[in-house]
């Protein structure tokens, strides 16, 4: 089915669910670790609106946006689905996809990155906890998202189950608690516990260095606008 290479950073959640969806489709790819300090003319030329990761090559033809790469990927690649073959089921995890991606994920590196330690804090923990308690309802009952195996949701899912715990070490904060969230909370054990999930999972270190760079970054950026 052609070469297929992705662009990307390994403390990325969202190359790394692009990892997860290339190896359940058993796909064979070229990775090429970016560096997001000093962008590649490779990345530059391939995401030339964005100039963002991830980006999948596929015959040198880029895809790009993790959502829309997991759609491509189950599209071109058959034999594991991804997402449900039901239409409203379908339509239904690309809604939660979206809100985990504009919502969530913003919402909880918004509150890890305020430093603030007092009342506006607290709020921030408290909205982003409003937002996750929605993906509660949506995993009550369900071994995962996908139903007895991970598909779509799940791997968009996936960053609560190392990245947002390196978030909350950065930022010196609890965003999802077990005893809030228990279906949360096993669900990422479940999630955690499969073979091809785990051997992609970076090291805590590796994330919470990556979120520390990125926090320092856009901190020297806001103290030094005139």
């Amino acid at each position: 089915m052609g070469q297929v290479k992705l662009i990307g950073s390994s403390g990325s959640l969202f190359c790394t669910r692009v990892e997860w969806a290339l190896k359940l489709k058993g796909v064979d790819y070229e990775y090429i670790q970016e560096d997001l300090l000093n962008k590649s003319e490779l990345l530059i030329k391939s995401n030339p609106v964005h100039k963002k990761i991830p980006v999948l090559l596929h015959d040198d033809k880029p895809v790009v946006e993790s959502l829309l790469i997991l759609e491509y990927i189950d599209e071109t690649w058959k034999g594991y689905p991804l997402l449900p073959q039901d239409p409203h089921e379908r339509a239904t995890a690309r809604f939660w996809a979206k809100f985990v991606d504009d919502k969530c994920v913003i919402g909880s590196w918004e509150a890890m990155a305020m430093q603030d330690e007092g009342e506006a804090k607290t709020k921030a923990i408290e909205s982003i906890q409003e937002l996750y308690a929605f993906i509660e309802k949506q995993i009550e009952g369900k071994k995962f998202f996908g139903g007895e195996q991970i598909g779509y949701l799940d791997l968009v899912m996936g960053w609560k189950t190392l990245w947002l715990s390196a978030m909350e070490e950065v930022g010196n904060v609890k965003l999802l608690d077990p005893e809030k969230f228990p279906s949360l909370h096993q669900w990422a054990e479940n999630f955690k516990q499969i073979p091809i999930i785990n051997e992609c999972m970076p090291q805590q270190e590796t994330l919470v260095n990556y979120f520390q760079v990125g926090l320092n970054y856009l901190r020297s950026l806001a103290a030094n606008k005139p």
